[in-house]
């Protein structure tokens, strides 16, 4: 079993920037062999994914949306993946959560159906 924690939301401005944190409790090299995600969703809307990572790192993916804005990484040594935030506007108001999936990369990254691992979501609301 994997428990992943995000931390890391808030109240910004558009504008601003905020850096997520997820910290998975696997061990250093069970949390190396997952493919990492960031999801978010707003009320009402579906679930959107936001960017994914590969194992080393080496890999990443992004949404159309957020694309030159966010960046993720990840550091395997702490258990541990970040998703930073620049430039936010107020349409990226969402629960952002944390996911992880015990995969190779490749096929459906993009799909929140690929992970098992979730976690509990944290705010970020921008305003204008």
């Amino acid at each position: 079993q994997v428990q992943l924690v995000e931390s890391g939301g808030g109240l910004v401005q558009a504008g601003g920037s905020l850096r997520l944190s997820c910290a998975a409790s696997a061990s250093g090299r069970t949390f190396s062999t997952y493919v990492m995600g960031w999801f978010r969703q707003a009320p009402g809307l579906e679930r959107e994914f936001v960017a994914a990572i590969s194992w080393a790192g080496a890999i990443k993916s992004y949404g159309d949306s957020v694309k030159g804005r966010f960046t993720i990484s990840r550091d395997n040594a702490k258990n541990t993946q970040y998703l930073q935030m620049n430039s936010l506007k107020p349409e990226d108001t969402a629960v952002y959560y944390c996911a992880g999936a015990r995969r190779g990369w490749g096929g459906s990254v993009k799909s929140s159906d690929e992970y098992e691992y979730w976690g509990q979501g944290t705010q970020v609301t921008v305003s204008s």
